[in-house]
């Protein structure tokens, strides 16, 4: 396992595992990792449709309040949780866990949008990144992973410290989010990149949050982009699965 050992370390053992560290989160939250997140828009494409988004601010809006109020700071938190019992070897708690995050997606299109993704993303870790340990962590769970749990375990298999993981995971989710925008309504790549912008500090506060939060703190107010999702399934034209 990466960064786990106890004994004493130079400064240029340090910055090879630190590198070790870069290049897997730099390649398993990249949008070339292959877990399909391109298929999916989370709803973004039912709320371009309503008109509730239509350019760069309401777009920012919608996703700054996505990742502070719903699914981003909850998905953030099941990441640590998870992270944090696999580090431990609890797998009692990490499978309560992952119990828990499968059941808190709020519609069958998110179901299938995370599940998948998690899927994807333990089978890929098995093939081309397995770590000693990670086929009884994931078996200890007992149920599909949700993306966010996935990789938390893999993470922590790996001994990818925990902040760098979360800021990397957001960062792929926003990424993801704003480019199905782009193509929905559609944005420009330089207006795409001043979304990104203009998530950072919405980023940054949501993986401070997460850190300190525990299971009690769970919790979402979005409640049209969870109306999105649901009226998503019956859209009569649409590019995405979610």
């Amino acid at each position: 396992m990466l960064m786990t050992t106890n004994e004493p370390v130079n400064a240029g053992d340090l910055a090879a595992r630190e590198a070790a560290a870069l290049y897997r989160l730099m390649t398993w939250l990249s949008p070339a990792f292959p877990v399909g997140g391109f298929s999916y828009s989370s709803g973004i494409e039912w709320a371009v449709e309503a008109g509730d988004i239509t350019d760069t601010a309401t777009l920012a809006d919608w996703l700054d309040t996505m990742l502070g109020d719903g699914s981003g700071f909850c998905d953030a938190t099941f990441l640590v949780q998870a992270y944090r019992a696999t580090e431990a070897g609890e797998e009692t708690s990490l499978r309560d866990i992952a119990e828990l995050a499968s059941a808190f997606v709020p519609s069958r299109e998110r179901q299938l949008e995370t599940t998948s993704q998690g899927r994807a993303f333990i089978d890929i870790a098995r093939a081309a990144w397995d770590a000693e340990g990670l086929d009884a962590m994931v078996a200890a769970c007992r149920t599909p992973l949700v993306y966010p749990v996935a990789v938390g375990v893999v993470a922590a298999m790996h001994g990818v410290p925990l902040a760098p993981t979360l800021h990397a995971f957001l960062h792929a989710v926003v990424s993801n989010w704003i480019s199905a925008a782009s193509r929905l309504i559609p944005l420009g790549q330089t207006d795409s990149q001043r979304v990104l912008v203009r998530l950072e500090a919405a980023v940054a506060a949501t993986v401070n949050r997460a850190l300190s939060a525990t299971l009690d703190d769970l919790g979402s107010a979005t409640f049209r982009a969870d109306l999105a999702s649901l009226r998503h399934e019956t859209q009569y034209t649409r590019l995405f699965r979610s």
